[in-house]
C-alpha cells in the first residue's frame, strides 16, 4: 500500500527498517490544519481497506496493491510502544524510551465482540493503525522522499522529532464495529492529533485488546511545559533568596522554646523542615530562564505541575471537525455546529472512560529506606493512623495533591487544633457538674421523698398518679449539664467560633504567601459538557427555526433565564417537597413517642412503667438516626439532580450551587428533631383537664420532670456519636471496599487471562483500578455538619467538642489513607482560599449565638432559678424552689374518661404539674400566673443582652486580631523590593553590555553617534523611551532584528548612578536621577 501527502506535507519518506515492514512518516506542524472534507473521504477508504480511519493529517490514498502484512505488522507493534526493558520503564511512569515520563493517561474500553471473528482473523484484527508522536517541533534530521526503503533506520534515536509514524495493517473482514464505535473512534483520532498539534508526545499500548481498557499515554516535553507555565502564570523559584529575619524578643525566643518541644511531633519529610533562607519566586517567563534555578529539566517541573499544565491543554483542546460531521449525520444538508470539547465533553460523552495523571509509583517502601517518593513519604508520615499525633505535612500534601486539597487538610488540622482548648473547657464544666450534684438543691428537693409531691398522669385513663421523687435520676443527670457554668461555656464557644474564623484567615493567608499564590489571578474556566450540550441543542433549534422562517438573526452564544426556567421551578417545588419530607419523618417519630408511651404506661408490669421515658426516648432517637443517614445520602443524589437542572456554565457556579442544596437539605435533616426538642416539645402540651391532642386520641408529649435539656442532650449524643461513627466506618471504610470487592470479582476472568501471559501491571493499570476522586465537597459537608453540632447547641452537651476532636483525630488519618492508597490521583487545582464553605462557617458561627442565647433562656432552668432566688425566695436561697416552679389542679376537673381509673380508691384532691399557672382557688384559675409573665420576660431579655454581648466582644476580637501577619506583610514588602533589584540589575546590565557594543563601534567609526542623534535615533542609556528592539534595529544592520517587548521607560531612570553623559548634551537628553 502506498499513501501520498497532500501539497501541504512537509516532509515524508517511505523506508524499510531491516525487518521487512513498511513505515510512513509525516511530519505535523503547529499551524497545520485538518480538512473535514478529506478526512470524511479518508476515514471512508480506510474503513473500507481493513484500517483504523486515521484523522491527523490530510491524505489521499492511491491505487495499491493488496499485501498480506500480518508477521510484518505485529514485528512492528513490538518494536513501537512496546514497554521493552528499558531502565525506568519497570515502574510504570516512563514510555518505552525509559525517558520520557507519563504524564496523563487517557483511557478508553474496546467494545468489540471477539464471538464475531474467527480465529484466522483474530490476529489479523490486531494490525491496526496506531500513531506514536514525538511532538511537533521542528526536525532534526531532513526526510529524503527520494531514498524510499534504501535507507535504514536503526532505532527511534535516529527518527525525526516532529514525525508521526502509523503503522499500517489490514484487519480482518469478517469484524464489525458498530456506528457509535465508529463515532468514537473517530473523535479521539482527531482530539489526539490536536493533543499532537498542542506539542504533546503521544504512546498507546503495544497490544490492542479485543476488549478491556486501552491506555493512551501523554508527554509534556519541555517547550511546553514552558509555554504553558508562561501562559498559566506558575511561580517558580528564582536563584535568588533571602534570610529571614529573626526577632531578639520574648516572643521569638518562646517560639524557639516551642518549635523545640514540638519537634517530637513533625513529620520526617524534608518539604515540612523551614529553614530560615526563603528563595523568592516569580511567574514563569521563557525570557528570564537565566533567573531561575534550573538543575534540571526534567524535575524542575515536579509531577503535579506537569499534571496540571497537560490537563489544561486536554481542557481546552477541540474536536470540530469530526464531531461536526458526527452531529450532521441524518440532517441534510448537515449543520454546522460550532462544537467545543474538551476532556470533560469527552469523558461525559462516553469517548473516554477516564483520564488522570499518575500516582509516583507504589505507596509501599520496596528497598532502601531513604530512597522514598513523595506518595510513600505520604504514608509512611501521614496516612498511617500511629502518626495520629503528628502534625500534617502541610507543604508536601500541596505538592503531590495541589493547593485546594492542601487547604481543606489545613483547615481540618486548624479546626482540629483548636477543638483542643474546646474539648478541655467543656471536660471543665462537665466536671463541675459532677461536683456540684450533690450540693444542687433542686436536686436535693427532687429526690426528696418527705416532700411528697403527688403528679398528675403522664397519660388519660391507663396511667396513674406519680410522686416527683421517682424522678430523682433524671433531675441528678439533667444538673450534670445544666448548671450555672453552662452559661460561661456557652459565650466562650460564641467566642470560640470567631477565634477559630480568624485564625484560619491568618493560617489561609500565609499558606497562600508560602505557596506563591499571592496576587494570582483566577484560572479561566471552561462550559460544562452539560451546558455545552443544552447551548448546542439550542442552537440546533435555532437554525432549523431560521431556515423556516429565513430570517437573519444574532447568534446564540449562551443560556438566558428563561432556558433554566422550567430548573428554577423544579428547584424550588423539589426542595419544598424535601421540607416536607423532613418534617413528616420528625411527625412520624413524635407520632411514635406518644403511642408506645401510652401502650407501656398501660403495662401491668411495674418496671416497664417505671423506664417508660428512657425507652422511648432512646429507641426514637435511634429511628431518628436511621432516618437521618438514609435520608442524607437521598439528599446527597437529589441535591445533584437538582444542580444540573440549572445548567451551571462552569464548574465553580455547579459546586457553589450543588453545596448550597445540599447543605440546606442536610442541615434541615440532621438539625430538625434536634430544633423539636429544644424549643416545640412541652410547649403546646396544654394543662390538666385541658390537654392538645393529635389525632383526637393521642396526648401531645411534655418534657421530663428535669426539664427538656437533658433529652436534648440525649438526642445530640447519640445523633452526632452515631452519624460520626456510621458514617466512617460504613460509608467511607465499609462502602468502598465493598464496591473494590464486587469490581474484583467482575474482573475475575479477565484477570485470570492476565495471569497467563505473566505481565507486571503498570501503573497506569494500577491507577486505573483505583476509585476516581469526586471532589471534596462530602468531606467539607461532614465537618460543617459537625461544627453545627459543636457550636448550635454546645450549650446543652459540653462534651461535644470532646467526641469532635477524638472524631476528627481518625477523621484525618482515614482521610489521608483514603487520597493516598485507594483514590486515583486528582488533578491539580489552584485556590487561594476555601471558598463558600468559609462563609457557611461564617453564618453558623452568627446562628450559633441566638440558638445558644434560646437554649439557655427558654429550654434549660437558667432563668427560672434566677428570677426565683433574686425575685421569689424568701432568704435569697433555692429553697423551695420545686414548689414554686409546680402548679396546683383539681382531680376533680378531669374531662370525662380522662381520669385515671384508680382516683375513687385514693384519697387525692389535687395533683401538681410543672407550669406558672394560678391554682384552682384563684378567681382566674388555670391562667397564667404573674410568675410566668416575669420569667418570660426574663428570657427575653437574656437573649437580647447574651446575644448583643457575645456580637460585640466577637467584632473587638476581629478587629484585634489583624487577617494577615505582621510578619507576612513584611515579607511582602521585602520581597517585592528585591524583585525589582533583580529585574533592575538585570536591565542595567543589559544595558551596559549594549553601551560597551556602542563604544567599541564608536572607536573604529567616528561620528557615527552624531549621525545617530542627527538621525533623531536615541543613546541608550539616556531618556530613551524606545524599546531595545527598535534601537539595536535602527542602530544595527537595518532593522532586520525582531522587536522585543516595549517597556515605559529606559534602565536610567530608575537607577541611581547615571550614565556617563557624551561630550555633547542638549537640553533634551538631560534626565535626573532617582
Amino acid at each position: 500500500m502506498a499513501l501520498r501527502r497532500s501539497p501541504s506535507s512537509t516532509c515524508a519518506e517511505s523506508w524499510n527498517n531491516g525487518v521487512g515492514f513498511r513505515r510512513v512518516a509525516t511530519a505535523l506542524s503547529e499551524s497545520s490544519s485538518i480538512q473535514s472534507d478529506a478526512l470524511y473521504h479518508l476515514t471512508r477508504d480506510m474503513s473500507g481497506m481493513g484500517l483504523d480511519p486515521l484523522s491527523y493529517s490530510s491524505l489521499e490514498p492511491e491505487p495499491y496493491k493488496y499485501e498480506t502484512w500480518t508477521e510484518e505488522s505485529q514485528s512492528l507493534l513490538q518494536v513501537v510502544g512496546s514497554p521493552s526493558n528499558s531502565q525506568g520503564y519497570g515502574e510504570g511512569l516512563y514510555f518505552s524510551d525509559g525517558r520520557r515520563k507519563v504524564d496523563y493517561v487517557l483511557v478508553f474500553h474496546q467494545r468489540r465482540h471477539s464471538s464475531l471473528r474467527s480465529p484466522a482473523s483474530a490476529s489479523i484484527s490486531q494490525d491496526r493503525l496506531s500513531v506514536v508522536s514525538n511532538g511537533n517541533f521542528p526536525p532534526s534530521v531532513g526526510s529524503d522522499v527520494a531514498a524510499g526503503r534504501g535507507g535504514g533506520m536503526p532505532g527511534r534515536e535516529s527518527a525525526c522529532v516532529g514525525e508521526v509514524f502509523m503503522e499500517l495493517g489490514f484487519a480482518g473482514g469478517n469484524e464489525s464495529l458498530e456506528p457509535a464505535d465508529h463515532e468514537m473512534r473517530l473523535i479521539r483520532q482527531e482530539f489526539e492529533a490536536s493533543l499532537q498539534e498542542a506539542g504533546l508526545e503521544i504512546e498507546r499500548d503495544r497490544e490492542i485488546k479485543s476488549h478491556g481498557p486501552s491506555f493512551t499515554r501523554l508527554h509534556a516535553p519541555w517547550p511546553v511545559l514552558c509555554r504553558e507555565a508562561e501562559f498559566l502564570k506558575i511561580r517558580v523559584p528564582t536563584k535568588t533568596s533571602y534570610e529571614l529575619k529573626e526577632e531578639s524578643s520574648f516572643g521569638s525566643s518562646m517560639s524557639t522554646i516551642w518549635r523545640k518541644l514540638n519537634r517530637p511531633f513533625q513529620p520526617k519529610v524534608p518539604h515540612q523542615e523551614q529553614g530560615l533562607t526563603k528563595f523568592l519566586s516569580h511567574s514563569f517567563s521563557r525570557e528570564k530562564l537565566h533567573l531561575y534555578n534550573i538543575t534540571s529539566k526534567e524535575t524542575f517541573f515536579d509531577n503535579t505541575t506537569r499534571g496540571r499544565i497537560v490537563y489544561e491543554i486536554l481542557r481546552r483542546t477541540v474536536c470540530v471537525r469530526t464531531c461536526q460531521t458526527i452531529a450532521g449525520i441524518g440532517s441534510s444538508p448537515p449543520i454546522n455546529l460550532n462544537w467545543t470539547s474538551g476532556i470533560s465533553t469527552l469523558i461525559a460523552k462516553g469517548v473516554y472512560d477516564a483520564a488522570f495523571p499518575l500516582h509516583d509509583g507504589d505507596y509501599r517502601v520496596i528497598g532502601d529506606f531513604e530512597e522514598r517518593n513523595d506518595r510513600q513519604l505520604l504514608h509512611e508520615e501521614w496516612a498511617r493512623y500511629s502518626a495520629f499525633y503528628k502534625y500534617q505535612p502541610i507543604d508536601l500534601i500541596r505538592k503531590y495533591f495541589g493547593e485546594k486539597i492542601g487547604l481543606y487538610f489545613a483547615w481540618l488540622g486548624v479546626y482540629t487544633q483548636l477543638l483542643i482548648p474546646a474539648s478541655i473547657v467543656g471536660i471543665i464544666v462537665f466536671c463541675y457538674g459532677v461536683a456540684t450534684v450533690d450540693t444542687n438543691i433542686p436536686s436535693l428537693e427532687m429526690c426528696d421523698a418527705h416532700l411528697n409531691f403527688t403528679m398528675c398522669p403522664l397519660c388519660d385513663g391507663a396511667c396513674d398518679f406519680w410522686h416527683l421523687s421517682t424522678a430523682c435520676g433524671t433531675a441528678r443527670a439533667s444538673h450534670l449539664f445544666d448548671n450555672p457554668a453552662t452559661v460561661f461555656f456557652a459565650i466562650f464557644m460564641s467566642l470560640w467560633a470567631v477565634l477559630f474564623l480568624e485564625h484560619w484567615k491568618r493560617r489561609q493567608v500565609s499558606l497562600s504567601f508560602n505557596w506563591g499564590l499571592t496576587g494570582t489571578e483566577e484560572d479561566e474556566e471552561h462550559p460544562r459538557p452539560k451546558y455545552e450540550t443544552i447551548l448546542l441543542q439550542k442552537r440546533q433549534r435555532k437554525q432549523k427555526s431560521k431556515k423556516k422562517k429565513k430570517k437573519s438573526e444574532s447568534p446564540i452564544d449562551k443560556l438566558t433565564w428563561k432556558d433554566r426556567l422550567p430548573g428554577y421551578f423544579i428547584n424550588v417545588s423539589s426542595i419544598l417537597f424535601m421540607f416536607g419530607l423532613t418534617f413528616s419523618a420528625v411527625f412520624s417519630v413524635i407520632i411514635y413517642r406518644i403511642t408506645v408511651s401510652a401502650l407501656m404506661a398501660m403495662s401491668p408490669d411495674p418496671a416497664i412503667k417505671s423506664n417508660v421515658r428512657v425507652t422511648v426516648s432512646a429507641t426514637a432517637v435511634i429511628i431518628n438516626l436511621v432516618v437521618i443517614l438514609i435520608l442524607d445520602e437521598i439528599y446527597g443524589t437529589v441535591a445533584m439532580w437538582l444542580t444540573e437542572l440549572e445548567i451551571p456554565k462552569t464548574e465553580t457556579n455547579f459546586e457553589e450551587r450543588l453545596i448550597l442544596k445540599a447543605f440546606l437539605l442536610k442541615f434541615m435533616n440532621a438539625y430538625a428533631p434536634i430544633f423539636y426538642v429544644a424549643f416545640f416539645k412541652g410547649r403546646f402540651a396544654g394543662r390538666p383537664g385541658n390537654y392538645t391532642y393529635v389525632f383526637n386520641n393521642y396526648r401531645m408529649e411534655e418534657c421530663a420532670p428535669g426539664g427538656c435539656l437533658i433529652e436534648l442532650c440525649i438526642q445530640l449524643s447519640i445523633i452526632m456519636l452515631g452519624k460520626q461513627l456510621i458514617q466512617n466506618n460504613v460509608f467511607e471504610i465499609g462502602i468502598p471496599k465493598l464496591k473494590k470487592l464486587v469490581r474484583a470479582l467482575k474482573d475475575k476472568g479477565s484477570a485470570e487471562k492476565e495471569k497467563e501471559e505473566e505481565k507486571p501491571p503498570q501503573q497506569w493499570n494500577l491507577d486505573y483500578a483505583l476509585v476516581a476522586f469526586e471532589g471534596l465537597t462530602p468531606e467539607y459537608m461532614e465537618m460543617i455538619i459537625q461544627f453545627g453540632f459543636v457550636s448550635l447547641f454546645v450549650a446543652s452537651f459540653p462534651l461535644a467538642p470532646l467526641f469532635a476532636l477524638l472524631n476528627n483525630v481518625i477523621e484525618i488519618r482515614l482521610d489521608a489513607k483514603k487520597f493516598v492508597t485507594e483514590l486515583r490521583r486528582p488533578v491539580a487545582i489552584r485556590a487561594k482560599d476555601i471558598g463558600i464553605w468559609y462563609n457557611i462557617l461564617s453564618g453558623m458561627g452568627k446562628f450559633s449565638v441566638i440558638i445558644n442565647a434560646f437554649v439557655i433562656s427558654f429550654t434549660s432552668d437558667f432563668i427560672p432559678r434566677l428570677v426565683y432566688q433574686y425575685m421569689y425566695s424568701p432568704n435569697g436561697t433555692m429553697h423551695g424552689f420545686i414548689d414554686h416552679t409546680l402548679s396546683y389542679f383539681n382531680v376533680s376537673n378531669f374531662k370525662p374518661g380522662t381520669a385515671p381509673n384508680s382516683l375513687e380508691d385514693k384519697d387525692i384532691t389535687f395533683c401538681r404539674y410543672k407550669d406558672y399557672r394560678e391554682p384552682p382557688w384563684s378567681p382566674d384559675a388555670y391562667q397564667f400566673s404573674k410568675q410566668y409573665w416575669c420569667v418570660l420576660a426574663a428570657r427575653l431579655a437574656f437573649v437580647i443582652l447574651f446575644q448583643n454581648l457575645v456580637m460585640f466582644l466577637s467584632l473587638v476580637v476581629a478587629w484585634v486580631i489583624p487577617d494577615v501577619p505582621k510578619n507576612i506583610v513584611e515579607q511582602l514588602k521585602r520581597e517585592k523590593k528585591l524583585l525589582v533589584d533583580v529585574f533592575l540589575r538585570e536591565e542595567k546590565e543589559k544595558f551596559q553590555l549594549i553601551q560597551s557594543l556602542f563604544a567599541k563601534d564608536n572607536a573604529f567609526q567616528p561620528g557615527s553617534n552624531v549621525f545617530q542623534q542627527a538621525q533623531g535615533v536615541p543613546t541608550p542609556g539616556r531618556s530613551s523611551t524606545l524599546p531595545l528592539g527598535q534601537t539595536q534595529a535602527l542602530v544595527g544592520d537595518g532593522g532586520g532584528a525582531p522587536r522585543a517587548r516595549c517597556r515605559a521607560a529606559s534602565f536610567s531612570q530608575f537607577t541611581r548612578k547615571t550614565p556617563s553623559p557624551p561630550r555633547k548634551e542638549n537640553e533634551n537628553s538631560r534626565h535626573t536621577a532617582v
